[in-house]
């Protein structure tokens, strides 16, 4: 028996195409012959099924040189072997095959910049991953992307190394080494082709810079790919926001150093001339509301073409048509330039589109929060038309339950219906429930520690459940509170609660408090809403005081043991108003609080406090918030026995939640025996704060730092003002108080934590300052 040629074709000698040229030369010395059977060689995970599935002969069939040729292309082609050999033993077909290793594991060392599961996640969706063939250029690919990666983010110095380990059975171990390097700083950037406004002008409009005092704590020097093509379009939109519609911008042009380190950009802008409007109209199918849109143009003719006033324009008007039905409406504006006398002829072209209802809402991301506590702030209804006004306040509403990190709300088109559309609701829920943890450190009371335990969203109910513990050394409470915020369905809330309190009063000097207050009482309360963003409460709670004094006392409560008696009993009734119209619960960025409520004791303590709270929320820009907060109060006793306001229901100041820079509860009168504080039937506080974005941190609204300025003082509503022991006075302690200073903020996956260091400006005599204060909770 004669053999017949080898024909054989191995990868590392030569490529695809080369095999497919050799193939005919093969061809006249390759004899044809049928064949009556066909064995594979060398295979290892490959089924032989999948071979002959390549080969382009059966049993049976003549083979041939060409058909050979065929075969080691198509098994090559494959991907699936480095060897393929095609020999012929008798009237046998023998393919043998040397299978390519497959990858067991994708590692990386050195990587921090890049979540690894997300990376691993990429790689695999190009082929390259566990269980995946290995390929050279593959993995070529695979470090080429990585290292773009790098890149994008300005880090140029990024050095790659991938290792492969032999395993057994074929396989390989992948492990890319990685030194990432230090972030390229820019250190140059020009700008060419301005005429109109200097380069400092427009230098100032981007978010990179070079290296400057603060870049080490912003990071604006650091290069990055993102973030310049984010410059280039603020460029754009500051010529556009001026008139300049024929500006334009070449690529920017980024080069480094040799040494990796320092970039420098070039951009090279054409300006144009800006233009003014000679008209401004709307055309397109308005309605019949050409009125009310009209209202809604806020450019004008006469005046210089502006972008940012053009869309704000354009997105009232489709905001309009939205709370009209009209989901899908289309507001197009268009300039028509004169370009000899650099005119413009404004159009706002509105398309309407359908007018469409909503077919479903439905809910997603909610993993405990049940779908009803979700459905029942919605202010857009199923089977009703499309109110974009309404999709909002639900978005809004759903938000200040602060039960949720983000909420995504947009409507999908129904297929096959072009007049409904789904709302899709997608939440993403944060711990509701809160270990809360508070710490103090003043100058003569040092450490003070809190505690307590709640959870607003019981069970995925909406309902809210607390238990709150004060642990600090002169106070102990525990307050045991439940609240069913839909007790109706129309949206009465029920409030219930027990509490205990007892107060052992700090004593000036860090002595043993001398006296004990302790109150008992039982509380009912209902909200009732009265229209989207106002609700009225009201309610009654039964209190009982008693008072213990030890050893030398404070005079003040020796007073009221002499008035009132060491036991009290009193119904308290409430009444009040709310308004929040805030975007969020959790992060507010505009909105306002407003409160207003009174109290009135009957029974044994016969007096009324009355008070007001205000917090208003100012958006500077996208990224800053100027925030005010004031509160009043002010109380007086009723019924004309004549006895003074009684002092277990003083209000005080001083500390975090008030006037930062004080130690807390020490604004305001003094006992004329012990120095103690005592609060007052009266306080003002106001507070003014500006929140700033925290440096790289753009997808975590919550984390923020700010400034504040902080103002109050404790008084009583009868004019007096104890001002301490004759021995140490305390110089005007009814007066006002201001303190500034900088913060933290953040609601962090263990709770809200705010850590904040303030300085007193005008501190008096005998003032107890605090400066460092920090507040954490923990969630659960």
């Amino acid at each position: 028996m004669s053999l017949r040629p080898n024909l054989s074709f191995t990868k590392c000698a030569l490529p695809v195409l080369f095999a497919a040229l050799l193939a005919p030369g093969l061809a006249n010395a390759f004899a044809p012959f049928v064949v009556r059977d066909i064995r594979v060689d060398g295979i290892q995970r490959v089924d032989a099924g999948t071979i002959f599935s390549y080969l382009p002969v059966k049993v049976g069939e003549q083979f041939t040189d060409a058909q050979a040729s065929a075969a080691i292309q198509r098994l090559y082609a494959s991907g699936l072997f480095n060897d393929v050999k095609i020999d012929a033993q008798g009237n046998v077909l023998v393919v043998t095959v040397k299978e390519r290793p497959t990858i067991a594991a994708v590692s990386f060392n050195g990587m921090h910049e890049f979540d690894i599961k997300a990376i691993t996640k990429s790689l695999s969706q190009v082929g390259f991953g566990q269980g995946s063939v290995f390929d050279k250029s593959l993995l070529d690919r695979a470090e080429f992307e990585i290292k773009q990666q790098y890149l994008s983010k300005g880090k140029y110095a990024v050095e790659i190394n991938p290792i492969i380990t032999p395993l057994p059975r074929n396989r390989v171990g992948v492990s890319f080494d990685i030194f990432e390097g230090d972030l390229a700083k820019i250190r140059q950037i020009s700008i060419v082709g301005n005429k109109a406004f200097s380069e400092g002008t427009l230098l100032d409009q981007l978010q990179l810079t070079t290296p400057g005092v603060m870049t080490w704590y912003t990071g604006t020097d650091k290069y990055s790919r993102e973030k310049l093509e984010g410059d280039v379009e603020r460029l754009r939109s500051y010529y556009l926001d001026r008139g300049y519609l024929e500006y334009s911008a070449e690529a920017p042009q980024v080069t480094i150093s040799p040494d990796r380190r320092d970039i420098f950009i070039t951009l090279t802008i054409h300006e144009g001339k800006p233009y003014k409007l000679t008209s401004v109209k709307l055309a397109g199918d308005l309605l019949g509301l050409n009125d009310k849109i009209q209202k809604l143009v806020t450019i004008k003719s006469g005046e210089t073409f502006s972008a940012a006033k053009t869309n704000a324009t354009a997105k009232a008007i489709t905001d309009y048509l939205g709370s009209l039905g009209y989901a899908f409406a289309n507001v197009n504006p268009n300039p028509v330039l004169d370009r000899e006398k650099h005119e413009a002829d404004l159009t706002f072209y509105v398309d309407p589109g359908r007018r469409v209802y909503v077919r479903r809402i439905q809910i997603g991301g909610n993993t405990r929060t049940r779908d009803e506590v979700i459905r029942r702030e919605m202010r857009q209804q199923e089977a009703a038309w499309y109110d974009s006004t309404s999709i909002k306040a639900s978005r809004d509403r759903i938000d200040r339950l602060g039960y949720f990190n983000d909420i995504n709300v947009h409507n999908v088109p129904v297929a096959g219906s072009p007049d409904q559309v789904d709302i899709d609701v997608d939440v993403k829920e944060k711990p509701t429930g809160l270990v809360n943890l508070g710490v103090g450190y003043g100058t003569t009371d040092k450490v003070m520690l809190s505690a307590g335990i709640s959870q607003d969203n019981a069970f995925g109910s909406g309902d809210s459940l607390s238990l709150q513990v004060n642990t600090s050394a002169i106070n102990r409470a525990a307050v045991i509170s439940h609240t069913n915020p839909y007790w109706t369905k129309d949206g009465i809330s029920k409030t219930t609660s027990l509490y205990y309190n007892r107060t052992t009063p700090y004593t000036f000097g860090g002595a043993t408090g001398t006296y004990a207050v302790t109150a008992i009482g039982a509380g009912l309360n209902f909200g009732i809403p009265i229209s989207e963003y106002d609700r009225i409460f009201s309610g009654v709670s039964f209190e009982r005081n008693s008072i213990n004094l030890l050893d030398t006392p404070p005079q003040a409560y020796r007073d009221f043991v002499d008035a009132y008696g060491s036991k009290t009993n009193s119904f308290i009734f409430n009444l009040g108003w709310s308004k929040d119209t805030r975007d969020s619960a959790v992060a507010p960025t505009k909105g306002n609080y407003t409160k207003l409520s009174g109290n009135v004791s009957t029974m044994d303590l016969r007096y009324y406090m009355l008070s007001a709270q205000e917090q208003y929320y100012l958006p500077l820009g996208r990224s800053f918030t100027l925030a005010f907060n004031g509160l009043y109060d002010w109380g007086k006793t009723y019924g004309g026995s004549g006895k003074p306001f009684p002092i277990i229901k003083d209000v005080y100041a001083g500390g975090i939640g008030s006037v930062r820079g004080f130690e807390g509860a020490s604004i305001g009168p003094r006992d004329t025996a012990t120095n103690d504080y005592l609060g007052g039937s009266q306080r003002v506080v106001g507070t003014v704060q500006l929140y700033l974005p925290f440096p790289g941190a753009s997808r975590d609204r919550t984390l923020r730092w700010f400034v504040f300025a902080d103002a109050g003082k404790v008084s009583n509503t009868d004019g007096t003002c104890a001002t301490g022991p004759i021995s140490g006075p305390v110089e005007d302690p009814c007066g006002w108080r201001y303190s500034t200073g900088v913060g933290f903020s953040w609601q962090s996956p263990l709770g809200p934590l705010q850590l904040s260091y303030g300085r007193a400006l005008n501190a008096k005599q005998g003032d107890n300052r605090q400066s460092f204060q920090f507040q954490i909770g923990t969630g659960f």
